[in-house]
């Protein structure tokens, strides 16, 4: 059910109308938003599903996929509130390694299980011992959606409890709709526990104003999505990441820039997506994103680019390995550390690892710059420079997220090299696309929002009009076919 289709529109509605109608019942309206997250989730698995070969078929595989929610939701409940009630230091260990190895579990058997076995295997190839029957051992395993998402949103629950950082949830059913709330389910933003506890412990209020921002964000998220991310992964990324010997060295820097800007009008269009359908029932999901290309160095970049995840990185696994506290040599082992999980988060592939190896060693170098250099904001010349220069690097990494294979990030690579010439793949939609992503992305935040109170303080009848020719406007500027959004498959 993705949220550029009209299902997930109509969805949307129903979900809104008889939220809001069970308003002074608590109990129900909670049941109400559980099921209804657990509805969303069940369709989105079993419509993935069913166009492939999976085990127990595509309704037992989507009863099997929710239950793993279900189970590990329940499961850390009663796992926070046994951490709430003992003081005994090996018992809390025991209970934390309880929910750890779940999650972990959970993630190595639906995610990696078949890339370990094929690197395995590739190892034993590479000394020379045969080694055929490891592919027996394949899984006929459908990613489920959002896994990535919801495993580390449990985890820091668990971790954050056994620390004394937060309270064990109060109520059972606040816990299932902390994972399971539709919004956020499937790709995010990474909620914690204490953002979104709180929230569901109070009674949900109707402002107008938070639900017409909600509105405003749905329809400029879709805008994103539609009009620039779609029509660019279909007119020139697609073609030129799938087939770069076809195109010339022009094209495909041109094709590399537009994937960047694809990536980000995608992800933080879902995004926008996710935390305005949050709005509408009066909950707030944290912003993730912030002008990431605008960003002066790799670490400018990770405190813009998928803020959720980057602070879940470095709280949960960059400051446990030490973080900058042992040394400088310490230091670049933590980030690079940190930035290889971080890629393998994304994927089982060793694309994602190169990825994050390239951001990890980045970050490094950055660190030892910043220790190097005297204190200073510098001049704007090296303002401008350094962020040019921020915006390469992080174009080059994204070669390799975006590649189906090694062999085509290389190809695309080598050819850029050849600098030959030729543009007769980039038509003047493609180029006055990404010239408006750019410019957008390029736009100061207080305009948008000034634009955006704007919109909301602009009377409801006035609102339901300019909504409603957005709406058709996206649906002259769709495709014939949806398309998914990209960090879906994650």
């Amino acid at each position: 059910m993705l949220f550029n289709s009209a299902l997930y529109g109509a969805f949307l509605l129903g979900t809104f109308a008889v939220f809001w109608l069970l308003h002074a019942h608590r109990l129900a309206r909670s049941v109400f938003l559980v099921l209804a997250s657990y509805g969303f989730y069940f369709y989105g698995t079993w419509d993935a599903a069913a166009q492939e070969e999976v085990p127990f078929g595509p309704f037992g595989w989507s009863v099997l996929c929710l239950g793993v929610i279900f189970v590990g939701s329940t499961l850390d409940y009663w796992i926070g509130r046994a951490l709430g009630q003992t003081e005994h230091p090996g018992r809390r260990k025991a209970l934390l390694l309880v929910s750890v190895v779940y999650y972990l579990g959970v993630l190595s058997i639906f995610k990696y299980w078949n890339f370990g076995v094929d690197t395995v295997t590739s190892l034993m190839a590479a000394v020379g011992v045969r080694a055929g029957t490891t592919r027996a051992l394949h899984l006929s395993l459908v990613l489920p959606f959002g896994i990535s998402f919801f495993t580390f949103e449990t985890m820091s629950y668990t971790i954050d409890v056994y620390r004394r950082e937060l309270e064990p949830a109060r109520r059972y059913l606040d816990y299932l709709l902390f994972v399971a709330f539709f919004p956020h389910l499937v790709a995010g933003p990474i909620v914690r526990p204490r953002q979104m506890l709180p929230q569901l412990l109070a009674p949900p209020v109707a402002d107008p104003d938070l639900q017409a921002r909600g509105l405003w964000l749905i329809a400029t998220g879709l805008g994103k999505k539609i009009v620039i991310g779609d029509t660019l992964s279909v007119n020139i990324v697609g073609r030129a990441f799938g087939n770069p010997e076809r195109f010339s060295s022009v094209e495909l820097a041109f094709a590399v820039y537009a994937y960047a800007i694809q990536i980000y009008c995608d992800f933080s269009g879902y995004t926008d997506v996710a935390i305005g359908s949050a709005l509408l029932f009066g909950y707030r999901l944290p912003e993730n994103f912030n002008v990431p290309y605008l960003a002066r160095n790799l670490q400018d970049f990770w405190h813009r680019w998928h803020i959720s995840l980057s602070s879940w990185l470095r709280d949960y696994l960059y400051v446990p390995l030490g973080g900058s506290r042992r040394g400088a040599l310490r230091t670049y082992v933590n980030l690079m550390i940190t930035m290889l999980l971080g890629g393998l988060w994304h994927g089982a592939s060793w694309n994602f690892v190169i990825w994050g190896a390239l951001h990890g060693a980045g970050l490094a170098v950055t660190r030892m710059w910043q220790r190097a250099r005297p204190p200073g904001e510098g001049t704007v010349a090296g303002r401008v420079l350094t962020t040019f220069l921020t915006f390469q690097f992080v174009c080059l990494a994204w070669v390799f997220f975006r590649a189906p294979s090694f062999g085509h990030a290389s190809l695309m690579l080598e050819r850029i090299a050849r600098l030959t010439s030729g543009a007769a793949n980039l038509s003047p939609r493609v180029m006055l696309v990404l010239a408006l992503g750019m410019l957008l992305h390029a736009v100061p935040n207080g305009w948008q929002d000034r634009l955006r109170e704007r919109f909301v303080r602009t009377p409801a009848l006035a609102q339901g009009v300019l909504l409603a020719v957005a709406a058709y406007a996206l649906h002259l500027a769709a495709g014939a076919k949806t398309e998914p959004f990209v960090y879906g498959q994650f």
